[in-house]
């Protein structure tokens, strides 16, 4: 398969990145500073420098022609300003689904947020950024053009992963690992029977393979 990764610079990303390299597929990541290329390379993908906060739909669409998949993993990140939360998390999110209709690339994997929610409450930068995740999952669950899956994982850290998880419509809040986020993407993008479904995401006694297999097709 071709993979393109939006936010291909991001933690989570980059190990996505490795892991589906050393299973043979090609990857490309979409970065907004040539100097990441090599970090990206290192990881076995393509580097495309693209700022989704300035281009338009047929600018991205022209970078998934004939890629396989789409996965948006891209974030304004913890130090950013309201803003960006609305530019990035949620416009950005938008902009790379109604992208990937135009160009023909029905498989969608969405990196959210558990607690994501158009309708949450509150001023703070972090409501603000739940607000914009929940109003891009919303946008993009309403799209028969994509076989989307969102996944909500919970509390992110950079422990080593351990290959269990917890992956249910509904898990409750718990931490999860980046490298178990990582694998589970590489997981769902196998498995096109979790389409249309939004799961949340912690650490658990499953392993991934398992977890995802058990709610495919539900």
């Amino acid at each position: 398969m071709r993979i393109v990764i939006a936010g291909g610079h991001g933690q989570i990303a980059l190990r996505l990145e490795r892991l589906l390299a050393a299973r043979g597929e090609e990857v490309a990541g979409i970065i907004r500073h040539a100097e990441q290329g090599d970090d990206l390379r290192a990881a076995g993908a393509e580097p495309v420098l693209l700022d989704l906060e300035s281009s338009t739909a047929e600018e991205v669409a022209a970078h998934l022609q004939g890629a396989d998949a789409a996965v948006f993993a891209a974030g304004a990140g913890p130090g950013s300003g309201a803003a960006r939360k609305d530019t990035v998390d949620k416009a950005a999110a938008i902009l790379f689904a109604d992208a990937a209709v135009r160009a023909g690339v029905r498989r969608h994997v969405v990196v959210s947020s558990m607690g994501a929610d158009p309708t949450h409450k509150g001023d703070d930068v972090f409501d603000v950024y739940q607000r914009a995740k929940g109003a891009a999952d919303a946008y993009i669950q309403n799209l028969d053009a994509l076989d989307w899956t969102i996944l909500r994982p919970g509390m992110l850290t950079n422990d080593v992963g351990t290959g269990l998880v917890r992956l249910e419509a509904h898990t409750g809040r718990g931490p999860i690992s980046r490298d178990d986020v990582a694998a589970v993407l590489a997981e769902l993008l196998e498995t096109p029977a979790t389409a249309g479904l939004t799961l949340e995401l912690i650490g658990g006694s499953t392993p991934v393979s398992v977890a995802v297999k058990s709610v495919a097709g539900n």
